[in-house]
């Protein structure tokens, strides 16, 4: 009997991995997340890897022929299929995961950025379906984002454009993992509204839920669920980091003009509590050509953008 083809799509991010096997309508057969262990050896992490994505297979190898794989990563180089400089990692600065995973599967590779990936699967399948031109943000542990410029994903002359994540908010304010200082994904990320969080109950004296969470069990559903209950460090942490963001959003207009931001990644379940100041900063930073013509939305992938997007640019290079 003749097997349908599919892809293997590989989010990497810097606290989950997921993995998905997806036909070539978009549609996820099965799947598996693990704990990427970004302080793990990066051998250590191609072991959790290569387990997980044959384990997926084997439940469907009587059916199911893997034809490429498909992966999304921070700090991807698609032109290198390097990892280059990953600032949330314990893996070294340049890491060759196109080589490294063909080696394991000895199927195609391809390699991009987690959050192009997003934007590559929203492209084809989700909330961007039918648009030409928008941005993808992913607010996860840090901020990536994905470009999509007349229904293309905007790569750059060395294959990492899209690094709005390193755009400076101040440039002395707080350390970033990449080595500078006051980027934006120190503010307007899972770990950016844990920060401000513990600077304002450290600057605060009104009781707070979240006095009682430790900064590493803390998530932005946790910070989401207070400010719902009118906890004010709550509010005041999801009314900054709209701010901050929201004026970013501004500046990102200004450059590429685009039908809507698409905002995907955990912090996004946090829903209006984040969308509505992140929409009233973004239509009072910007100019006046672009206001009330831009649509700041959330992605309709439930999770699995990344996963898709890296099946879709397999699809696409197969």
């Amino acid at each position: 009997m003749k097997k349908n083809n599919i892809v293997a799509g590989i989010d990497i991010g810097g606290t989950n991995t997921k993995v998905g096997l997806v036909t070539n309508s978009g549609n996820i057969l099965c799947h598996a997340l693990f704990k990427t262990g970004a302080r793990d050896l990066y051998q250590q992490f191609l072991e959790k890897l290569e387990h997980q994505v044959k384990k997926l297979l084997a439940t469907k190898q009587e059916e199911y022929e893997l034809k490429a794989i498909g992966i999304g990563a921070p700090n991807a180089n698609f032109n290198t299929g390097c990892m280059e400089y990953p600032v949330n990692f314990n893996w070294g600065e340049i890491i060759p995961l196109v080589d490294d995973v063909n080696k394991l599967f000895e199927v195609p590779v391809y390699l991009t950025n987690d959050a192009n990936a997003a934007a590559i699967g929203e492209l084809h399948f989700g909330a961007g379906k039918g648009m030409k031109n928008f941005v993808v943000l992913t607010l996860g542990t840090g901020l990536g984002s994905g470009i999509i410029v007349e229904g293309k994903l905007l790569v750059g002359e060395h294959g990492v454009a899209g690094e709005i994540g390193h755009i400076s908010v101040d440039r002395n304010g707080r350390m970033c993992n990449c080595g500078l200082q006051g980027c934006l994904e120190t503010y307007a990320s899972v770990t950016g509204i844990r920060r401000t969080v513990f600077e304002l109950i450290a600057a605060m004296r009104e009781d707070s839920e979240l006095r009682n969470i430790s900064f590493n069990q803390m998530d932005g559903l946790a910070i989401a669920d207070a400010a719902l209950k009118g906890d004010v460090i709550a509010k005041k942490a999801f009314e900054f980091t709209g701010e901050v963001l929201g004026l970013k959003i501004a500046n990102v207009v200004a450059v590429l003009d685009p039908e809507a931001i698409i905002l995907t990644g955990g912090l996004t379940k946090a829903g209006n509590i984040l969308l509505e100041p992140v929409r009233k900063s973004m239509e009072r930073n910007l100019f006046k050509a672009y206001r009330g013509k831009i649509k700041v939305i959330t992605s309709t992938l439930t999770g699995s953008d990344a996963v898709t997007g890296a099946a879709a640019l397999a699809w696409s290079e197969i």
